[in-house]
């Protein structure tokens, strides 16, 4: 064979190569509200979200036999972790507490909402036919020029994963449920505070 040939082969095996590669797949975490808000109070700050660096990289990670981690080559987040969660937190609290008055984090200073959350991310983990969320956060009433916190707590979630040939699609869906719960428990935080506030002023 010539060596022209031999060229045109291997440039050929490459390609065939290169054209048969697994395509990278992108996951969204999604709010499963659909129904939008239509109030405009109470005023909610959310942010700023804090994870942990091991988490922050486009690549889905996973945890494998206790220390070791396994960070996904093809299955990744279409956007930071953080902005997901996020933006996931502000559409389920939007719902939960009937207010289109959402404000991620940072706001302006002339613009203080009367709520504020913080969500520091301790894990988030998918393993065992199960994902678990561990968060703590922090609900602060931020109104009239002086901050009083609420509520701070840590929260452990966890989901069951469809089975033992769950995919990255599943732990997607299941992060989004636990934060849906996790939304839950802190507008029943935000609703509460509301109705004590409501019964002082009668």
């Amino acid at each position: 064979m010539t060596p022209i040939k031999l060229l045109t082969v291997v440039c050929a095996l490459l390609l065939a190569a290169c054209g048969s590669s697994p395509q990278h797949q992108y996951y969204l975490l999604n709010s499963n509200q659909q129904a939008p808000a239509m109030g405009q109070s109470p005023s909610l700050g959310v942010g700023p979200i804090t994870i942990p660096e091991y988490l922050n990289r486009s690549g889905m990670v996973y945890s494998e036999n206790g220390n070791r981690l396994h960070v996904a080559r093809y299955e990744r987040w279409a956007e930071p972790l953080e902005d997901g969660i996020q933006r996931v937190l502000g559409l389920n609290l939007s719902a939960a507490l009937g207010t289109q008055n959402i404000r991620p984090h940072p706001w302006q200073r002339n613009d203080i909402p009367e709520f504020a959350v913080q969500v520091w991310l301790l894990s988030l983990d998918a393993g065992n036919n199960s994902a678990e969320l561990v968060a703590e956060w922090r609900v602060t009433r931020t109104g009239d020029g002086a901050s009083t916190s609420v509520a701070q707590r840590i929260s452990r979630l966890s989901a069951p994963l469809p089975g033992p040939g769950w995919r990255a699609a599943d732990t997607a869906a299941a992060y989004s449920d636990l934060l849906q719960r996790l939304s839950d428990e802190i507008a029943s935080v935000i609703r509460r505070d509301m109705e004590a506030g409501a019964s002082d002023q009668n």
